[in-house]
């Protein structure tokens, strides 16, 4: 009985990691912002200077883990409503652009004037020179990020 169960974990564990992209830990700046209402240059302007800024968790090839101070800009969620998050990661290579949709998040800290936001964002557009180097920052060890024990640890404030 003992051993069909353990076949049965193993199988199972197999699995997980098969349909779960492998997570990078990887320490950076953020920003995120939403598109705006109307296509102007304007418009564009100002979704982008109305950015939240936060702080990379973890990378893998299909999403992106990052804490945020707030859960939402104005009226607009970053998780729900299949809203489009524009996000800019500052890399050591440089700058990579990237629009995502929210798919989870989890309040973290342990009270008030540490509360944080876990997002995590699945990949929806990454192009050109940018799929370039975030494919280069999941191959290379950032150095700020500590070793991986296959949990999140919420940097402190």
């Amino acid at each position: 009985m003992i051993m069909i169960r353990e076949l049965i974990n193993r199988f199972n564990r197999s699995l997980s990691e098969q349909m779960v992209s492998p997570r990078r830990k990887h320490t950076a700046p953020v920003k995120v912002w939403f598109d705006p209402d109307s296509n102007t240059e304007r418009a564009r302007e100002i979704a982008r200077n109305s950015c939240i800024l936060g702080e990379t968790i973890d990378v893998s090839k299909t999403g992106v883990g990052f804490l945020v101070p707030s859960i939402r800009d104005k009226e607009k969620y970053l998780v729900g409503q299949d809203r489009m998050l524009n996000i800019e990661i500052d890399s050591p290579s440089g700058k990579i652009f990237l629009r995502a949709k929210g798919r989870r998040y989890e309040k973290v800290g342990i009270h008030l004037s540490m509360e944080r936001y876990l997002i995590g964002v699945e990949i929806t557009e990454l192009v050109g020179s940018d799929l370039e180097a975030y494919e280069s920052l999941l191959v290379r060890r950032s150095p700020r990020a500590p070793k991986s024990t296959g949990e999140i640890r919420v940097p402190a404030a």
